[in-house]
């Protein structure tokens, strides 16, 4: 079970996929090699397709051999084959969270779940340059506008990040204008 945790998780942060859209994921739906992607059925039963790292790529496919390729096999099962449930997801990631505020003590302070992994995965592709249009897309958002969230969420956190910090010198400086640049302003 470790093994097909370690390759949800992977696939979850990197992909962004919904709960909903990991959880009924079947291995035909998996494309490894040139190309490596997963499709899926998002909201609204549209189908999209997401692209894979190779490091992803490759997780995916030992798993793959290691559960024996079966097309109609769901491609993350719970103990007796079937699908897992959004309670048993919601709760393997905050069991491995649990255990990763050993290595990263800022984890203490905050609530991981699935959709944070969704999240993450967004926050990287903003991160990197990545167009919310584009994001958008590969989210399987309907409207850029949803993506938004995702980048008011960036905002915040580099405005918490900036409210911790103060100048070198201990103190705060407030820009004061020389005379003539108040007498320019007053000219006009």
């Amino acid at each position: 079970m470790g093994r097909r945790d370690y390759a949800l998780l992977i696939m979850a942060v990197q992909t962004g996929l919904r709960l909903s859209e990991i959880t009924s994921l079947r291995q035909r739906d998996l494309v490894l090699g040139t190309g490596a992607h997963v499709r899926c059925e998002g909201k609204g039963r549209k189908e999209r397709c997401t692209p894979l790292t190779k490091s992803t790529s490759a997780v995916l496919a030992e798993w793959n051999r290691e559960q024996g390729q079966e097309n109609t096999k769901i491609l993350f099962p719970n103990g007796r084959g079937g699908r897992l449930s959004a309670d048993a997801v919601q709760y393997l990631v905050a069991k491995y969270a649990t255990a990763a505020q050993h290595k990263c003590q800022t984890l203490k302070a905050r609530r991981i779940s699935p959709h944070v992994l969704r999240h993450t995965a967004a926050m990287e592709l903003l991160q990197a340059g990545v167009d919310r249009a584009v994001i958008a897309l590969w989210l399987g958002h309907e409207s850029v506008e949803t993506t938004q969230i995702y980048l008011d969420a960036d905002l915040a956190m580099k405005e918490r990040a900036l409210s911790k910090t103060t100048p070198a010198d201990g103190r705060s400086l407030r820009f004061q204008p020389d005379d003539k640049l108040l007498g320019f302003l007053r000219s006009l």
